[in-house]
């Protein structure tokens, strides 16, 4: 059928049943009305190989006079018309200052009195813990009623004047500063316009409401702000006004990371992971050994009265500067120096003697709320005592008050490697006694570190999710008692050459147990070596549920496996012994990934060809292991959804291609914004032992929009111009809306579209009047969740009239 209406945005228009089609224009309604002309805007969507279906006038024209007794019956299919016209609101109500009092005569004559100066006279920041901004920024947790918020998220204010505010005489901006010495390159002083229409990864402010003299604001903060404490100013001005009038507000706000933000680097897809290790206050902490684990019951209390302030507190004791706090690589990095007392008088202090007397036992412990108290009342004494389990439980409570996930995380057979060579040492003499001054290296039955989730941008793609990060006081790093982050991806890998730290939990997860016997000159050999005696059994708390969850599978390959054999042997090469594996005989294999053309295309199978060349006068043998992961565009990575086994035999001199094909239904319910995948080989050559290893990032690509003008393009004439779009998935798109805009041409708006069918083809034809001549660039995408990256541009020369 075909629908036909005028949408007014400043009524209410009747619509019809499932009805769907609407055109928000927010920036119509700004400062300048009338400023652009009308916009006429047709749809069309079509099946494949579907017709439009027509509808008589008369029936058309019953319908718009009476349409509760012609209602449309809601259908499945997308043979239909679409026509909506998009007529000009009037002009908005502009609120206007009263009109001046006058005066009482005075010697017969009337005395006009000044204008009245705007001020503030009250700041609400809406902080209540069960209002919309502490609910919506999921803070309804934390104890007081301060306003806590999440960056990247907008929130509500309401400020209150002496008159009414007018938005065409009156000015106003509101300030954030943070730290002794607030600079606004820094980030530490922020300066927020008003604006008439937000948009993301900014500051800035937008008048939502306003009845008399109270306004309400929508405050918009980048992805990226410095979290902690901001305390807040209002600054007025008439146009009349020699000097702005600044209202120091009493209430501050806290800004926190915000894992449920895409553009955050914390952010965490997936909700049940972000209730547990962002808002869960409870969990569990395993000990023992490997073969008796036992499990205790750790109170986080991340959100109990206090704790919120002494987290804040410790970032400020550590001395990191205010801009440092935006970026949570740097701010776990800091936090881990800071929860042991070595070097910086940090939070613990670290006891493994049996002597207590002094303080409480590291066992006595089963909460972080009474350590941190404790260390910001007393304005920063080391509480006296901890272990890593405690340092674990207090490093999880402090990343989950700041809004970094993290968990704490338990390695039974833990390696303690203290001269960098990633490998456990023992030393024997010649009559194979152990050399104890030269045996330093340790294997613990089981140590306690964290976990914390965050994109690396530092680091190349693919190593960006979890992130070790370790408290307990046992090597410096920089000179400082601190661990981490190293990338547990990177851990798995053997890519010990990625800060940071990573060599140091490397070893204690996956370095082999070197024996070593001295010989008669002073020299040592390597007389036996345990290749599984490290890192087994790493455990966490499940995802809602108090089961043990074993997550060695992230950090390390399975024993015995080819990727665990080359990820020891490549760490090592970059530690103090590079030359405890044998070097491969020679290094004449070749393997590298082709991708044809432009890639492949987003709702086909993914084609890749994997090259090997044999560059020797000998035969070789190889198997290549492959997986290929989803990534997000941060170089996390989600999860693998191809692993395969290829045996290759090549000729002397011979080269390969072999097709590596991922089918579309293995991916489909699997991408991420960007659709971006990571495949990685590896491998060893029988002959020489030589390690192959390659990782290629590739993109599926997305369809076009195809813009085409229709008509003359001249300053003042009505044109048009025609946005194509073929869904190429073999499924319906949901709630797709195209953004459109034309510098010149015409003012950004959104088109609602709904649902697209499978391979069916969506039109819509924008009617517009250029303002302005010259090369203008009409641009639009398409907003769809399971479709992203979809845009188009057209080239558009405009004459004057």
């Amino acid at each position: 059928g075909t629908r036909s209406f005028t949408v007014d945005p400043n009524k209410n228009p009747t619509r019809m049943p499932g009805e769907r089609l609407t055109i928000r224009n927010p920036s119509e309604v700004g400062r300048f009305p009338g400023a652009a002309a009308p916009t006429r805007v047709e749809l069309t969507i079509q099946s494949e190989g579907g017709k439009k279906q027509e509808e008589g006038a008369c029936r058309r024209w019953f319908r718009k006079i009476c349409p509760c007794c012609c209602k449309r019956q809601n259908s499945t299919s997308y043979d239909v018309t679409d026509k909506v016209e998009f007529t000009k609101p009037p002009a908005p109500a502009v609120v206007t200052t009263p009109e001046p009092d006058k005066s009482k005569p005075e010697n017969g004559e009337m005395k006009e009195t000044e204008e009245v100066k705007l001020s503030v006279c009250m700041v609400d920041l809406l902080s209540s813990k069960t209002g919309q901004n502490r609910v919506e920024h999921h803070t309804d947790l934390y104890h007081g009623d301060e306003l806590i918020i999440r960056r990247g998220q907008t929130f509500q204010m309401e400020i209150e004047f002496n008159r009414p505010f007018s938005t065409d005489m009156d000015k106003m901006r509101l300030e954030l500063k943070i730290g002794s010495l607030p600079i606004v390159s820094k980030g530490t002083h922020v300066i927020i316009p008003l604006v008439d229409s937000l948009e993301d990864e900014r500051w800035e402010a937008k008048i939502t409401e306003q009845t008399c003299n109270k306004i309400r604001l929508s405050v918009n903060s980048p992805a990226d702000a410095v979290i902690g404490l901001y305390g807040l100013t209002v600054t007025t001005q008439s146009a009349k006004d020699e000097e702005p009038t600044v209202y120091n507000s009493s209430e501050n706000i806290i800004m926190l990371y915000n894992p449920w933000c895409e553009e955050d680097n914390v952010f965490l897809d997936d909700e049940e992971q972000r209730k547990e290790y962002v808002l869960n206050d409870t969990g569990r902490i395993y000990y023992g050994t490997e073969k008796q684990i036992g499990a205790r019951t750790w109170n986080f209390g991340q959100f109990h009265e206090g704790i919120l302030e002494a987290c804040l507190f410790i970032l400020e004791k550590s001395g990191m500067p205010p801009s440092g706090r935006g970026d949570p690589v740097n701010v776990v990095r800091v936090i881990s120096a800071m929860i042991n007392a070595p070097d910086d008088y940090g939070v613990l202090v670290g006891n493994w003697s049996g002597k207590y007397s002094d303080g409480v036992s590291p066992a006595a412990w089963s909460s972080s709320v009474e350590i941190l108290r404790k260390y910001h009342s007393s304005n920063a004494i080391p509480v006296k005592y901890g272990q890593c389990w405690v340092f674990s439980g207090v490093t999880t409570t402090v990343l989950r008050c700041l809004g970094i996930p993290a968990r704490s995380v338990t390695n039974f057979q833990s390696a303690h490697d203290t001269d960098v060579s990633l490998t456990t040492d023992v030393y024997f003499d010649e009559n194979m006694q152990p050399i104890d001054f030269l045996n330093n290296d340790s294997v613990w039955n089981f140590h306690v570190w964290n976990d914390c989730w965050m994109a690396r941008p530092d680091l190349p793609p693919g190593h960006g999710g979890w992130q070790a990060v370790d408290s307990t006081p046992q090597e410096t790093s920089q000179g400082t008692f601190r661990c981490g982050p190293a990338s547990v991806n990177a851990i798995r890998s053997g890519h010990v050459y990625l800060k940071h730290d990573t060599p140091f939990v490397f070893a204690e997860v996956n370095s082999d147990k070197i024996y070593w016997q001295r010989k008669l000159d002073g020299t040592f050999c390597q007389v036996y070596s345990e290749k599984k005696a490290i890192g087994h059994c790493i455990s966490t708390k499940a995802v809602g549920s108090d089961e043990r969850a074993d997550i060695t599978h992230l950090y390390k390959h399975p024993e015995d496996s080819e990727e665990e054999r080359i990820a020891v042997e490549t760490a090592c090469q970059y530690g103090s012994k590079p030359d405890i594996y044998s070097p491969p005989a020679a290094e004449d294999v070749k393997v590298e990934v082709k991708i044809d053309g432009e890639g492949p295309r987003m709702g086909n199978d993914a084609k890749l060809s994997i090259v090997v060349k044999n560059q020797s006068s000998q035969p070789r043998q190889t198997t290549l292991h492959s997986q290929v992961a989803v990534m997000y565009y941060t170089g996390v990575l989600k999860n693998a959804i191809k692993k395969d086994n290829i045996p290759v035999d090549l000729l002397p001199n011979e080269e390969k291609t072999i097709d590596w094909v991922l089918p579309y239904q293995q991916y489909q319910n699997q991408l991420v914004d960007q659709a971006a995948l990571m495949l990685t080989l590896s491998g060893r050559v029988s002959e020489t032992k030589q390690v192959l290893a390659n990782q290629t990032t590739f993109r599926l690509r997305t369809p076009d929009l195809q813009i085409t003008p229709l008509g003359e393009a001249v300053v003042g004439k009505e044109m048009s111009a025609k946005i194509t779009f073929t869904n190429p998935l073999p499924r319906v798109l949901k709630n797709v809306a195209f953004r459109v805009e034309g510098l010149g041409l015409q003012k950004g708006h959104e088109v609602v579209v709904g649902d697209v069918g499978a391979k069916a083809t969506v039109t819509l034809t924008e009617h517009f009047i250029p303002t302005q001549p010259g090369l203008r660039k009409l641009v639009a995408s398409l907003d769809c969740k399971q479709l992203t990256q979809v845009h188009g541009v057209a080239d558009i020369i405009v004459c004057e009239q």
